[in-house]
């Protein structure tokens, strides 16, 4: 399947995706970010990968950068959208014209700690265990049907940084898993409800 994948930053999963692509059968198109200096643009080049960047700064509106993201998303027709740490609140209208076709990433057990600062937010709520969730996108932030979490245990002398790098490792194994199953036809957005072999999830 074709997919485009929308960044913000430095693209540690979508180099997990790009170097799980033929595994899981899909054809990276290009990989979009709102900022131009996103070390995630650098990769994507380094793989062939055509990159785009759109600066949300130089639009007037969330909705007028949506339209022009939309628009350049097109050109590729693809089959999948995928946010892997996009940082950007996307317009209702967008994600209604691609329902059950963008999948985003969240390091967080959703619906757990929505938005920013998910690691620090954990370690201040004192939680047990902490994670990452990936979901269907839908126009409420990070709270569309859950697809598949995975989690690991909060340690005691845990900071932010040692928290967010066991938390980027459950990350860069489950992304490419849960493309994999929508590549193969698999996962489905059915009503409400995430559906993996047509049973919800």
């Amino acid at each position: 399947m074709k997919g485009v994948i929308l960044i913000s930053g430095s693209g540690s999963n979508l180099q997990s995706i790009i170097d799980n692509a033929s595994i899981i059968d899909l054809k990276i198109e290009a990989v979009i970010s709102n900022n131009k200096d996103a070390f995630g643009l650098q990769r994507a080049q380094k793989s062939n990968i055509p990159t785009h960047s759109i600066d949300h700064k130089s639009f007037s509106s969330r909705e007028e950068f949506d339209q022009s993201l939309s628009q350049l998303i097109d050109q590729y027709n693809p089959d999948i959208i995928i946010l892997a740490g996009f940082m950007r609140i996307l317009t209702a209208e967008f994600t209604q014209k691609y329902t059950g076709k963008i999948i985003n990433i969240h390091p967080s057990l959703l619906p757990k700690f929505q938005g920013l600062n998910t690691h620090q937010r954990a370690l201040d709520a004192g939680e047990k265990e902490h994670g990452v969730s990936v979901h269907f996108v839908t126009s409420e932030l990070d709270g569309g049907p859950i697809i598949a979490q995975s989690s690991v245990e909060v340690l005691i002398d845990d900071t932010v940084e040692s928290l967010a790098k066991r938390v980027l490792i459950e990350e860069h194994k489950l992304f490419p898993k849960v493309i994999h199953w929508y590549t193969q036809g698999r996962l489905k957005l059915s009503g409400s409800n995430a559906t993996l072999d047509g049973k919800v999830l």
